[in-house]
């Protein structure tokens, strides 16, 4: 089951959220938004900075805006008249400055960084290394003040984005990722500056005057690394999307009063006339009016071959014209397009989250606060009962504590994944509609197909026509009877035979009366050369119940005909004329390209295949022979279907559903996964949780591949981020210093390990920050990885 889409009296608004860094604010937008009169649900994704709100039509937008606002955040609503893609253009050009001023905050903090650091170790060891005495002669409070300087540009400019985030959300009365950066380098800088212009009250109190200029800057500098290299990894999990936008053509043709007129693609309007030359793209959707070409689908539909496209053809924007001149005119343009359609369908999964992300938000919602606690507790006891100096490792703990927490990395360890993973099976033909459907596919253990139009191509043909001795009419009067009776119908049957007919040239006639028996066949009155007959169209329980007897030499040679046709795999029609039995009809559909190969690569993967038809038993068993599937569901009507995945799912089963999306759609929604098979075009694509944007059964299993490859990257990524977090704030608070003086009764740190842990084994603040900078990019760039994931 996937998550349902809201009632009719509730529209889904999307709007960009700005300066949110980790999974406390999602939480605290989230419930901001829940907050407004009227909201009916609201989720918001840190990966595409994306909330998601459920309301009834004519919300108070400013109010959302003024809810959020007063939470710390930035809720972005379009400007007047600006379409979707205007305000997603706008969106990114936003991003790409903030990841510019990003990149230029963070090279100078961490230059300043280096040079402070550079300093330290020059006035520590220059005498010892280089003999220069001369270091020991500046002065304390010059060298002292000339590091503040150097330090307050990073600590005041560059860190701004930090800072202001921290005061917008602590105005509240909330914490989040900010405020633990914020107060943990404020203290260090603070401490400093103390013991710089105020050094005889730290004196006084028996504390070390030692400054941490350097510490703070570095800390800066490497937070603000990471969120530039954590902003670029986000554009690049959003590649499908920019991909898909990339296909969009900038300008049109239109023709109008016999003249042609250049004008913006978005300005075109349903019913204009477009004239497309060879090797140019469709500037909209529409109808062939005249020309004939082959249309490349392939950015669409992932079909590789080009498709003839003549009169009355529908055509679709951002596709390739790839020979001949098309006139079109238009039927659907900009939000309306299947382009589109398929990339707000892709958006709105990339927003979705999945339900393993439930762990995560409840962890998050209490992370800053514990961390918090952690810290206060850290610098109480070191002070209370740590060695000397106390005070100031109490400190330095508990701001080594504040950095290394990363609450960013819980809230990025899903929705990263999930919007690589979409985008991954978006390249491989399989549109996935949330992120629940994703999750869920990877549990599928049973895929049951239709065959008719999903293992067949569901353009049956007329096989045989097999006529009784004794029937009342010949081969070509009940062929002609036949059709005529079923001339209107939409079953892919009749269409078949009234096909049969036309291509004999016969004359049909509408039926004078019409009678359906739904999962039976149909009884119709047609005149024929004047005279009235009485045709039965349908298996043997129709002709029983309208009292056509079985029993007789005709009956049973009927019986026979279609045992044989059944045995070939074809679907036998019985005729009855007037009460008596007449003759059948063998329609058989040709199998899809591709469907024994993707069955077999199914079985391959450990699912059971099932095969649901309406068919009798001896015709399903032929078909699911030759395509290789051994257990059949036959002789089910269409509200049975349903029935038949209910009865899979009580076994224990996790079962997807494979169909048309329409005809199927009882059976669709039974399933735990709906897949339905089509062009992206399709209905399906609003109503089935996964459509497969071509008619290839091979994306099933890789639908099924790339969600079990995106939970595996999830769970890696959820691991990573709680094992970050569980094994390093011990570290920063002071675990390393009990380890080395207690555990190893004071055994000196390594050499190897003094960069990181010191002569004591205290964790340096600085490499704190770089590992909490690494954690969120680390789980960023795994994510990534799932671009190149290999999809057979």
């Amino acid at each position: 089951m996937t998550t349902a889409s809201p009632p009719p009296s509730v529209e889904r608004l999307r709007f960009g959220v700005r300066g949110m860094t980790c999974a406390s604010c999602v939480r605290r937008v989230e419930r901001a938004l829940s907050s407004v009169e009227g909201v009916a649900t609201a989720s918001v994704n840190l990966a595409t900075e994306q909330a998601t709100v459920d309301a009834p039509a004519g919300v108070d937008v400013e109010a959302l805006r003024a809810a959020v606002d007063r939470a710390g955040y930035d809720l972005r609503l379009p400007d007047a008249g600006e379409d979707e893609d205007a305000a997603r253009d706008s969106l990114e050009a936003e991003r790409a400055r903030e990841s510019v001023d990003l990149a230029r905050r963070a090279a100078i903090s961490l230059v300043i960084a280096a040079g402070l650091m550079a300093w330290m170790v020059i006035h520590t060891y220059g005498t010892t290394w280089f003999g220069w005495h001369w270091m020991h002669d500046v002065p304390f409070r010059l060298a002292n003040g000339l590091q503040f300087v150097a330090a307050l540009p990073v600590v005041t400019w560059a860190a701004w984005p930090i800072m202001h985030a921290a005061w917008k959300v602590g105005r509240h009365g909330s914490s989040d990722m900010n405020t633990l950066i914020a107060v943990g380098t404020l203290t260090a800088f603070v401490y400093s500056a103390v013991v710089t212009f105020a050094p005889g009250v730290v004196a006084a109190g028996g504390i070390g005057l030692s400054v941490y200029y350097d510490t703070s800057a570095a800390i800066i500098g490497f937070v603000l690394l990471g969120r530039w290299l954590e902003a670029r990894a986000k554009g690049q999990t959003s590649e499908a999307i920019r991909a898909l936008l990339a296909l969009r053509p900038q300008t049109a043709r239109v023709l109008e009063g016999g003249q042609e007129f250049e004008i913006p693609a978005r300005a075109v309007q349903p019913g204009d006339l477009v004239v497309v030359r060879a090797n140019e793209q469709l500037p909209v959707d529409g109808e062939v009016v005249d020309g004939a070409s082959a249309v490349d689908e392939s950015m669409l539909t992932g079909e590789s071959l080009p498709v003839s496209k003549g009169p009355g053809d529908a055509v679709f924007g951002a596709t390739m014209n790839t020979s001949g001149l098309l006139r079109v005119r238009a039927t659907a343009v900009g939000a309306d397009s299947a382009l589109a359609r398929i990339v707000r369908l892709v958006e709105e999964a990339q927003t979705s989250k999945a339900p393993v992300q439930a762990l995560a938000d409840r962890v998050a919602a209490v992370f800053v606060p514990v961390v918090f606690a952690i810290a206060t507790a850290t610098f109480v006891g070191w002070w209370a009962f740590g060695p000397e100096p106390s005070l100031t490792l109490g400190i330095l703990n508990a701001v080594t504590v504040l950095i290394i927490a990363c609450p960013c990395a819980l809230g990025l360890a899903t929705p990263t994944a999930v919007m690589v993973g979409l985008g991954r099976a978006a390249r491989a033909g399989v549109l996935v509609r949330d992120a629940q459907a994703l999750e869920e596919a990877r549990r599928i253990d049973t895929v049951v197909f239709d065959k008719t139009g999903t293992i067949t191509e569901g353009r049956p043909t007329v096989r045989r026509i097999d006529v009784l001795p004794d029937s009342p009419v010949d081969e070509a009067t009940l062929l002609r009877l036949v059709a005529s009776a079923e001339r209107g119908s939409e079953h892919p049957y009749a269409g078949a035979v009234v096909a049969e007919a036309e291509r004999r040239t016969l004359d049909l006639d509408w039926p004078l009366t019409f009678r359906s028996a739904p999962g039976l066949g149909i009884e119709a009155g047609v005149a024929v050369d004047a005279v009235t007959r009485t045709v039965l169209v349908g298996n043997a329980e129709l002709l029983r119940a309208s009292g056509v007897d079985g029993t007789t030499e005709a009956g049973a040679h009927l019986d026979r005909l279609v045992e044989e046709a059944m045995r070939e795999g074809a679907t036998a029609i019985r005729v009855a004329v007037d009460g008596r039995p007449a003759g059948m009809i063998a329609v058989a559909d040709q199998l899809r390209a591709g469907a024994v190969e993707a069955i077999a690569h199914l079985r391959a993967a450990g699912v059971q295949v099932v095969m649901l038809t309406g068919d009798g038993a001896v015709t399903a068993h032929a078909v699911a022979a030759e395509v290789g599937i051994d257990r059949v569901e036959a002789d089910v009507r269409p509200e049975g279907k349903s029935d038949v995945v209910r009865a899979l799912q009580a076994e224990g089963r996790v079962v997807a559903m494979v169909g048309d999306g329409i005809n199927d759609a009882p059976a669709l929604a039974a399933a735990d996964v709906g897949i339905a098979v089509g062009g992206g075009t399709d209905v399906a694509l609003e109503t089935a949780a996964v459509t497969l944007m071509r008619a290839d059964l091979g994306a099933v299993a890789r639908a099924i591949q790339v969600s079990r490859a995106t939970m595996r990257v999830m769970r890696q990524n959820l691991v990573w981020a709680f094992g970050y977090n569980v094994v390093l704030i011990p570290v920063a608070a002071g675990a390393g210093y009990l380890l080395f003086e207690g555990i190893l009764d004071g055994a000196a740190v390594p050499g190897v390990l003094r960069p990181v842990f010191g002569a004591r084994g205290f964790l340096n603040p600085i490499v704190a920050a770089a590992a909490m900078a690494f954690s969120s990019v680390s789980v960023m760039t795994n994510s990534l990885r799932l671009r190149r994931v290999r999809i057979d």
